[in-house]
């Protein structure tokens, strides 16, 4: 079964990212912010990643360019889900290493064809 880690300050946003998830058969580990994901992907790398944008303590481009520079660090696929829309933010995110880009708010039709793009499903 693949992992996805859901990286979210919002329990809510969290919540909702893991049902559909599991509903496609992906097994879930949850961080509130950049921090604590590093930490779980130094315990185990997930699969996949849906990473925020604006997060306390660690936020997601910051998160991400430090994921990329550590070992196996460039294995998981990235996809940032984000408010942030503007053509600059989604730039900076594929040039630290993500993969795709979905905004919030998503639902499972937008979740499976990004998924699907990026080759995890």
């Amino acid at each position: 079964m693949p992992s996805c880690l859901i990286v979210d300050d919002s329990k809510v946003v969290r919540m909702v990212a893991r049902r559909i998830l599991e509903d496609m058969s992906f097994g879930i580990l949850e961080a509130e912010d950049g921090k604590g994901a590093l930490t779980t992907c130094q315990e185990k790398m997930p699969d996949v990643i849906l990473l925020d944008w604006n997060m306390p303590v660690m936020n997601g481009i910051d998160f991400l360019r430090t994921l990329r520079g550590t070992e196996n660090g460039e294995q998981p696929i990235v996809i940032f889900c984000t408010t942030e829309n503007d053509m600059a933010h989604i730039r900076e995110a594929i040039s630290a290493g993500a993969n795709e880009y979905i905004m919030k708010p998503f639902d499972r039709a937008i979740i499976e064809a990004k998924f699907s793009q990026v080759g995890v499903i």
